[in-house]
């Protein structure tokens, strides 16, 4: 079955430049773990496919300023992606922190990519600047499952989730989930670029200040970390949320043309 459960969309809305979170919580998250390194002092994706990562690593030679952490080996591999652009860490941000290692595969974590300006992802632009440590980490990890987490105001429900979404601003609508949570994909541009048809590709926008909202993402998080492909996240979707998945997969055809 071919990819993506909806098409990704951000909202319109550019909020100023924030403060940026504390040092301390910065510092935690470029903290370095010794790896295995290769003779030139850098680990090619295949030497940390091998190793198995007990703990975090956030290889700093090969990923400068990222704060990454990747946990446990091999196949599959997931990175889940926070903090994209604006404030949006503030809802975000712990959620990866908080994440155990999975049974199976590879988990790397971004908790923090830019708390600065809010350019949305939906533009190549953001992937060029402040989103080009995540093209970094998709290139070098090829991870078949990605995941970004983003989060709204209320007041923009109906731009992210409204029916006319993809006739309106070019990308289908989110799906709305539990908890104010609603569930895409990623901006069709990176989607195309970086990932093949049979890649799971998702987005997460939790509302803002919403502790319940924050309570439910962290439970599909530990659902996804699990997951092993895009077939098995389908059937899941199917079972737990039909009416979402029906929807999405009807919304995914008429932007892309295929299922």
């Amino acid at each position: 079955m071919n990819t993506d459960i909806i098409e990704n969309s951000e909202t319109t809305e550019n909020p100023e430049k924030t403060e940026n979170p504390e040092k301390t919580e910065n510092s935690e998250l470029m903290e370095n773990s010794k790896g295995k390194g290769s003779q030139n002092g850098k680990e090619s994706s295949e030497d940390f496919l091998s190793d198995d990562h007990e703990s975090a690593d956030t290889r700093s030679s090969s990923y400068p300023d990222f704060g990454m952490r990747i946990y446990g080996h091999g196949r599959p591999v997931r990175l889940f992606v926070a903090g994209l652009h604006g404030d949006e860490w503030k809802d975000t941000t712990e959620l990866l922190k908080r994440i155990k290692p999975p049974k199976t595969g590879t988990l790397a974590l971004i908790p923090l990519v830019d708390c600065g300006k809010y350019i949305s992802t939906l533009s190549p632009d953001y992937y060029h600047g402040i989103g080009k440590k995540i093209v970094r980490a998709i290139e070098e990890l090829k991870p078949e499952i990605y995941v970004e987490l983003h989060s709204y105001s209320s007041k923009n429900l109906e731009k992210l989730a409204g029916k006319n979404r993809l006739e309106l601003i070019g990308v289908p609508a989110y799906s709305v989930l539990k908890e104010g949570v609603l569930l895409g994909s990623v901006s069709p541009w990176i989607r195309q670029k970086y990932f093949p048809k049979e890649s799971l590709c998702l987005s997460f926008e939790l509302r803002k200040g919403s502790e319940e909202s924050r309570k439910f993402a962290a439970c599909m998080l530990e659902v996804l970390k699990e997951m092993q492909s895009l077939d098995e996240f389908i059937e899941y979707m199917k079972e737990e949320f039909p009416a979402q998945a029906k929807r999405a997969m009807e919304d995914y055809q008429r932007f892309y043309g295929e299922i």
